[in-house]
């Protein structure tokens, strides 16, 4: 079964997700020999990632734009720029928003989603089955490339944040804190898209990431990981380390391309919302927006 169904957040309905690229990427992650062949040239070596984002910043590419908005339906009225302005597809792929667009939800125990996305919620990760498939999870310790921090987080919460290319690609902080500086570790560029991931989930722990942890009042200290994908060129962040940001603060954003964001937050420090972590359990993303609750601190005893 190749067609990919979310919940819509908003409306509460199940809804068929349009996939860019679809044919490439049930291809690309098939079983046909030469997918076998071309899977790890184009995801293991940057320059083909990095070359098809160059031209996504050619001149040329901007008569892609209008196209790619009506395709999908993307609201251009949230633009805070409008569309003649872009001088390329990546200008339009890495766009800001109107203030006015994006709500966010107030209360300091209260945590937002950070960024337009589909949502996987899970509310104690050591006793989930699996994620994606059943039976198959993925290494935290290979993820944080850190064994002691990874025993931190094994009891944990975790959201993962699935980044479409149809999607607002700037991502903000959950709540009020201190962010520390990002840690890059160096990895392949593979889909990040579930087509992708129900082949090996071992992705996420495997492509390029940036790490930071959040200093927090409420919630302790989370961890904010990007996860990079084929035809990301890069991971950019445009907060300063340690400094104080209130939440919604943008934090940074991916250049062209489908990416991720994992959320780790320590054992018994937040109660996620239950429609994420049902939706989750019955086998499906929630697509939600930037500035929706994502959950409420737990109050120490």
């Amino acid at each position: 079964m190749t067609d990919l169904y979310i919940i819509d957040r908003e409306s509460g309905k199940k809804i068929e997700e349009k996939v860019p690229y679809k044919n490439a990427l049930l291809f690309l992650y098939g079983d046909h020999p030469f997918a076998w062949l071309l899977r790890p040239l184009i995801c293991n070596l940057p320059f083909v990632s990095k070359f098809f984002g160059s031209l996504q910043r050619c001149p040329r590419s901007a008569k892609h734009i209008a196209p790619f908005i009506e395709k999908y339906g993307i609201d251009a009225t949230e633009f805070r720029d409008p569309i003649e302005s872009y001088k390329c597809f990546n200008d339009f792929f890495i766009r800001k928003l109107k203030t006015s667009a994006r709500y966010i939800n107030d209360g300091n125990d209260i945590a937002i989603l950070p960024a337009d996305g589909r949502y996987l919620a899970f509310q104690d990760i050591n006793h989930e089955e699996g994620i994606f498939v059943k039976g198959k999870k993925f290494s935290l310790e290979k993820l944080l490339g850190d064994k002691k921090l990874a025993h931190k987080y094994a009891q944990g919460s975790m959201v993962i944040i699935r980044l479409a290319p149809v999607d607002y690609h700037r991502f903000h902080f959950p709540c009020n804190c201190v962010p520390s500086e990002a840690k890059l570790i160096k990895g392949p560029l593979y889909s990040v898209n579930p087509i992708a991931l129900r082949k090996n989930i071992d992705i996420l722990t495997e492509n390029k990431r940036m790490i930071t942890r959040l200093k927090t009042a409420h919630f302790g200290t989370m961890l904010f990981i990007e996860v990079g994908a084929t035809y990301v060129g890069s991971i950019h962040q445009t907060y300063e380390p340690e400094k104080h940001y209130a939440k919604g603060d943008e934090k940074g954003y991916f250049a062209f391309g489908g990416s991720s964001i994992i959320l780790l937050f320590e054992p018994f420090r937040i109660q996620l919302d239950q429609d994420l972590i049902a939706n989750t359990h019955q086998g499906f993303e929630t697509l939600g927006k930037l500035g929706q609750t994502l959950g409420r601190a737990i109050s120490p005893l």
